[in-house]
């Protein structure tokens, strides 16, 4: 069943960065933010079916001003928290739906996960494109199993989906695989510069293949963040990226490329611990800031 795109012109209630601006209508704002709370195929911590929604919450504590700029002046809308409680096949057609219907309308969408299954719908929506898109990942874990528990819809299995849709991939900060998924990146010849690399000694400038698309897409798991500044996340694992470092890849990919969307995923809050909210929400707005930028350089 198709979800009308009269659905997608609702606000929700509560918007991105809504204490300092005041929702714009989707067809002038620059961003869209689509709240996706999907909790199904946890298999470690729970908590991410509460991300989104403690995103927006935290967002309300940053300010305008990023250091730069002010990114939320080239408008925000933030849409109506899609549906989980359908099959998951319908919750990844609503993605799909609203991924694409922000690209009709000149915006660049950005997704709350929710886990990070998420993906597989922008994912769907990016192998339609007439150009091709490369995804590049910032995250602990491969994700590239055949399936996981049992099932191709895993959150451990959103870059094998990928992969099979044809999408060129370069992975960040990895530091967790299985047998499976090592096999399958030398056999497939994915680009990756894992974790071990990026702490081995001054971080390295973030270097795609030649031939990676100009246009990208983004999909960041937080637990590619360090736990000792991310622990609120399902699948923790030590040994990752800091803040500033972090910012750094993103902001040298965003010189390199012209990133079309992002989703950033995996965020399950922890009661009385607002600092990773407030960390993952601040990070999605570093990305407006970045995108906003770039934006204005190239049409300069």
């Amino acid at each position: 069943m198709k979800t009308s795109s009269n659905a997608f012109h609702e606000p929700a209630p509560l918007g991105f960065l809504a204490s300092e601006y005041a929702g714009q209508p989707p067809e002038t704002a620059a961003f869209h933010f689509w709240p996706v709370p999907l909790e199904c195929s946890v298999s470690y911590g729970s908590g991410t079916r509460r991300g989104p929604e403690q995103l927006l919450a935290a967002s309300q504590q940053l300010e305008k001003w990023d250091g730069h700029g002010c990114p939320g002046d080239a408008g925000l809308f933030t849409g109506q928290p899609c549906r989980v409680d359908a099959p998951i096949e319908r919750v990844l057609a609503d993605i799909e739906q609203r991924v694409e219907w922000s690209w009709s309308l000149d915006a660049t969408p950005l997704l709350f996960g929710g886990e990070h299954t998420v993906s597989v719908g922008a994912f769907r929506a990016l192998a339609k494109r007439a150009v091709p898109v490369g995804v590049v990942q910032f995250d602990a874990h491969a994700d590239l199993r055949a399936e996981y528990q049992n099932s191709p819809w895993s959150h451990a299995c959103v870059m094998r989906r990928a992969h099979e849709l044809g999408l060129p991939i370069s992975q960040w900060g990895v530091r967790a695989l299985s047998p499976e998924e090592v096999d399958y990146r030398r056999v497939h010849a994915i680009h990756h510069v894992d974790a071990d690399v990026l702490a081995a000694g001054p971080l390295p400038a973030l270097q795609l293949p030649p031939d990676f698309p100009p246009e990208v897409y983004v999909t960041l798991d937080v637990d590619v963040l360090d736990p000792a500044v991310m622990p609120a996340t399902g699948t923790p694992e030590p040994g990752g990226l800091f803040w500033w470092p972090c910012c750094r890849l993103l902001a040298e990919l965003a010189a390199q490329r012209r990133i079309i969307g992002v989703d950033v995923v995996e965020l399950a809050p922890i009661p009385g611990q607002h600092a990773p909210d407030f960390l993952v929400a601040k990070l999605v707005y570093y990305l407006c800031g970045l995108l906003t930028r770039s934006a204005g350089q190239a049409s300069s």
